[in-house]
């Protein structure tokens, strides 16, 4: 599946190309499903540039085919699945550099890692890293019924985080909830901003976790304590625009991040502590991946504009 121009959905193409043997370093793996992720549209649009030709997609999972010389991380019958780069997901088969991936463990299914690889270290990283939360924290969480929002709001209940999140809706409300966060504002309904002022009785919260971006923004910051953190890590209602520092000292001296999976887990050793990590959260059962939606690869166009209109909740793969 490649893109010989950017834009809407259906500048993806179909196409038939000689992969070749792995080089030096590479495996060659044959996918069985492939991970839906909004990084994927922003990558198909330009606003994430690639060079005209690519394939997008950043999250997989298959057999190791063959590997290249020097290659001991993997073997050829591996189950395996990545997340996070290089792209070229959307494809029956690939040449990949052998050091992004690692061994789905017994119990776990080739489609529940695709599902889960990226969101679920995404998840890994914001929560463990970019802001350690603590037992008894209030926090915000916008989009809590996206893939990331509810492996978020599991994963913040284990750890005893009072996780407060927003969804557009009663029936994404209601999935919220039921997937750890203590309290969910529907945003069509209410000012999340009063809401979170009101659930923690005036404080705000040291930390917003927002992938929504330009339609969050302003608001998100107003819900910040006196030195709290702002995470943007997502576009889904469009990219922020360009701020001035000053506001940062206006809205209370806080603190801004735009953080990345990829720039988390650029050693073989990050990647494998934080996948080690999401594993044990899945494998306790904290933790349930849950795959609402299912397409084949060859309807990637169709599961975009689902994804975009906001038409999807939870996790999606493509079915290879």
């Amino acid at each position: 599946m490649v893109n010989d121009t950017f834009g809407a959905a259906s500048t993806m193409k179909w196409r038939d190309v000689k992969i070749g043997k792995p080089k030096k370093g590479e495996a060659l793996i044959r996918h069985t499903a492939v991970g839906l992720n909004f990084i994927d549209i922003y990558q198909r649009t330009g606003l994430y540039p690639m060079a005209p030709g690519s394939t997008i997609g950043l999250e997989g999972a298959g057999v190791v085919e063959a590997v290249g010389k020097g290659v001991t991380v993997v073997k050829p019958g591996d189950r395996v699945a990545y997340a996070g780069g290089p792209p070229g997901a959307y494809a029956e088969a690939r040449l990949i550099p052998a050091d992004v991936l690692v061994k789905i463990p017994d119990g776990i299914s080739d489609e529940t890692a695709a599902a889960m690889m990226l969101q679920g270290m995404t998840v890994e990283y914001l929560i463990r890293r970019t802001f350690k939360v603590k037992k008894g924290m209030n926090i915000l969480w916008q989009a809590a019924a996206g893939g990331v929002g509810l492996i978020a709001g599991q994963w913040l209940k284990e750890l005893g985080v009072n996780a407060i999140g927003t969804a557009g809706g009663p029936a994404k409300v209601k999935l919220a909830r039921a997937h750890g966060f203590a309290h969910v504002i529907d945003y069509n309904k209410k000012d999340f901003v009063k809401e979170v002022k009101r659930l923690t009785k005036g404080e705000g919260v040291p930390v917003v976790y927002d992938a929504v971006g330009q339609s969050t923004w302003e608001g998100s910051l107003d819900c910040l304590q006196r030195l709290g953190t702002m995470v943007t890590f997502g576009n889904a209602s469009g990219p922020v625009a360009p701020i001035s520092p000053a506001l940062l000292a206006a809205k209370g001296s806080i603190f801004l991040t735009r953080p990345t999976l990829m720039s988390y887990n650029v050693t073989r050793a990050e990647l494998t502590k934080s996948a080690n990590a999401l594993f044990k959260v899945v494998q306790s059962g904290a933790v349930k991946i849950e795959i609402n939606q299912t397409y084949k690869l060859k309807d990637a166009a169709k599961a975009h504009r689902d994804l975009e209109g906001r038409k999807t909740t939870g996790s999606t793969i493509f079915t290879v």
